[in-house]
């Protein structure tokens, strides 16, 4: 049966159209993928409830991919540590062929079904952990394997898919389709499936972080002030929350190097 994720493009002789007709019809499937994304909420939620829960109860969230879904993890994964202070070793990606797979292709590495649960080994990944595996076509070796294994091994697991009944949603916990349709290029799913499965990425670390207490009211009260554009951003929240001006501000955040460190060390001493 042919994939969703491999039927072809609506639209045909590309190499004849112009620039502006070009971004013009990628433009148009592209405001498609947030209704698809609307439709998945519900299955969403369910996979978010039951992360927060693993991770509050000290499980760690592992990501596992190939090629294009692999680098989207490993760039959720990343993105973590710096914009909400957590460990590094929090919340893991880890795609086929390992990290120069980020750059560059490494041949049949997403074939081996095997592969992703030797890897996950190397974590000393259990069932107080959640894997997520990440596969557009939901057929990838590599993803339907480990997710397999994690299941034999009691490991919770999720995933995030662009087919309808793939074996990867059938393996899965707590499956997420967002079923994008054709490609602008047959079968490219670095396009309308990797915005999906980008969008999906966001909202599941996002909700995780907020609900792990690493966001105070709209802002990113943990972040790690590793330039001038954050220390000035750290500063001007820390001066909202003190009243403090922006120098004050600015010497007690460099002192206590976090901002909800800093806001909490003046409101001690003010109550003191």
């Amino acid at each position: 049966m042919l994939k969703t994720t491999e039927s072809p493009s609506h639209y045909r002789h590309l190499e004849k159209m112009t620039v502006a007709e070009l971004l013009h019809n990628l433009n148009n499937e592209d405001k498609t993928v947030p209704m698809v994304v609307e439709e998945a909420l519900p299955g969403i939620e369910r996979l978010v409830l039951a992360v927060v829960e693993k991770v509050r109860d000290g499980g760690r969230l592992f990501y596992i991919g190939a090629g294009t879904s692999g680098r989207l993890a490993v760039v959720d994964a990343s993105e973590c540590p710096p914009t909400y202070g957590v460990p590094p070793d929090l919340v893991i990606a880890i795609i086929a062929g390992g990290d120069q797979a980020i750059r560059h292709s490494v041949e049949f590495a997403e074939d081996d079904s095997a592969q992703a649960w030797r890897d996950l080994q190397s974590y000393h990944a259990d069932s107080q952990d959640f894997v997520i595996g990440i596969a557009a076509s939901g057929t990838t070796p590599y993803v339907v394997g480990g997710l397999s294994e994690c299941k034999r091994q009691g490991i919770l697991t999720g995933c995030i898919t662009c087919n309808f009944e793939s074996p990867l949603a059938a393996v899965a916990d707590f499956p997420v389709e967002v079923v994008v349709g054709p490609e602008f290029v047959t079968g490219s799913t670095r396009m309308k499936s990797g915005t999906a499965q980008k969008l999906v990425l966001n909202m599941i670390s996002t909700s995780l972080m907020i609900q792990l207490g690493r966001v105070k009211d709209n802002c990113m009260v943990d972040m790690q002030l590793t330039n001038d554009k954050l220390l000035d951003r750290g500063t001007q929240m820390v001066a909202q929350d003190t009243g403090l001006d922006y120098q004050a501000a600015n010497e007690l955040l460099r002192q206590h190097g976090n901002v909800r460190l800093a806001v909490a060390a003046f409101l001690d001493q003010k109550n003191a």
